[in-house]
């Protein structure tokens, strides 16, 4: 199996028509807005602070991801704005940024403790006086990996006009110890073959996740639920979550 994912110019430019503009791009272009600096950590095609900048943004945005692929589309898009390869440790942070985001359950891809903390003591670092770090992770009490299973196929079209089919499996039982493997496959009309990629994603409940955010010297200021800033539930979708530095 060949994980496509980190290099395959093809399906990043293909990112942003399967995850459409939603609800939590609009609740996190409300914060970016109202921030003077902004690091958005996972940015992938970066359309977020892509779209700050087109609508006016006059501050310092920078995205930074591990995916080269992703990158080329940001920068073919917006080269406005400060594109960075690499994870929170590309750079020494210090205090630089108004508000650090993690979008797109980008922090579910931190699958290690170790991995968890660094990024978190790296966002912390890169915070300045009174700066957030915002971002969500699935409630896996929802238990949403059980709808991801080969027969929910999505069909979008590329920039070429190729029909490209998508669907997901979970590899194993489902959850276990925290995480769920699973590959994503797209079949393109006209392709050789189709092209595979593979992920592993770690889901936490709100008492481990408070956890490792103390750990790292954060402290919540709020949790939703949702998208609407609700209330978190037994078995709500998400959670949102609002840190400081802790005092």
């Amino acid at each position: 199996m060949v994980d496509h994912s980190f290099t395959d110019l093809t399906l990043a430019a293909l990112y942003d028509t399967l995850n459409p503009w939603g609800p939590g791009d609009d609740f996190y272009l409300g914060l970016v807005r109202e921030a003077r600096s902004v690091l958005d950590i996972g940015c992938g095609t970066g359309r977020l602070l892509r779209r700050a900048r087109a609508e006016g943004h006059q501050g310092r945005l920078m995205g930074l991801d591990p995916a080269p692929a992703m990158l080329v589309q940001a920068r073919r898009a917006q080269p406005d704005v400060e594109w960075v390869l690499g994870d929170m440790r590309a750079r020494l942070w210090d205090g630089e940024f108004d508000l650090v985001v993690m979008t797109g359950h980008a922090f579910q891809e931190l699958v290690g403790d170790e991995e968890i903390r660094g990024c978190l003591r790296a966002a912390r670092a890169a915070l300045g006086v009174n700066g957030r770090f915002v971002f969500e992770t699935r409630n896996p009490a929802a238990r949403a990996w059980e709808r991801w299973t080969p027969d929910r196929v999505y069909e979008v079209i590329d920039a070429d006009g190729t029909s490209v089919r998508v669907w997901h499996e979970v590899q194993g039982d489902g959850l276990s110890g925290g995480r769920v493997r699973f590959t994503e496959t797209y079949e393109g009309d006209g392709w050789d073959a189709p092209r595979v990629s593979s992920s592993v994603l770690r889901f936490l409940d709100n008492d481990a996740l408070r956890g490792f955010l103390s750990g790292a010297g954060l402290s919540v200021v709020a949790q939703y639920g949702d998208w609407r800033r609700g209330p978190l539930t037994p078995a709500g979708p998400e959670i949102v979550t609002v840190a400081e530095r802790a005092l």
